[in-house]
């Protein structure tokens, strides 16, 4: 049976919605990589026409160091995006936060058997009762 004007509630649980959270986040990582590699081929061509054509700076090739440089931060883009991203993304952040909350538990255990060793409820409860 068709129902026109009623729409179908659509559930999504914390865990689609948070694949869905992350699959944003990685569409918007490499859209900006993308757009930094066109960025980086036309500012490359502008830099070198600058240089060679329009004759700024003439005497020494400086558009050349500048496109290096820029390279190598390209680079790191797109290794942080495709390398980095792989290694510590969010299964790793998820991890280190397990290891450091476990960590912190420990200590907090350790230092409440120091306290009922140092200072047993027996004795306090003595001390009150005189």
């Amino acid at each position: 049976m068709l129902s026109f004007g009623k729409k179908k509630k659509t559930e999504i649980n914390v865990e689609q919605h948070e694949l869905l959270e992350r699959a944003q986040k990685r569409i918007k990582q490499k859209k900006r990589l993308f757009s930094h590699v066109v960025l980086f081929l036309i500012g490359s061509l502008f830099l070198l026409l600058a240089n060679k054509i329009l004759k700024y700076g003439e005497a020494y090739d400086w558009s050349i160091w500048v496109i290096i440089f820029w390279t190598f931060l390209l680079t790191l883009h797109t290794f942080n995006v495709f390398v980095t991203h792989k290694f510590m993304g969010k299964d790793w952040e998820r991890r280190q936060r397990e290891r450091l909350v476990e960590q912190q538990k420990k200590r907090i255990a350790e230092i409440q058997k120091e306290i009922e060793t140092d200072f047993p409820l027996s004795k306090i409860n003595k001390k009150k009762d005189s």
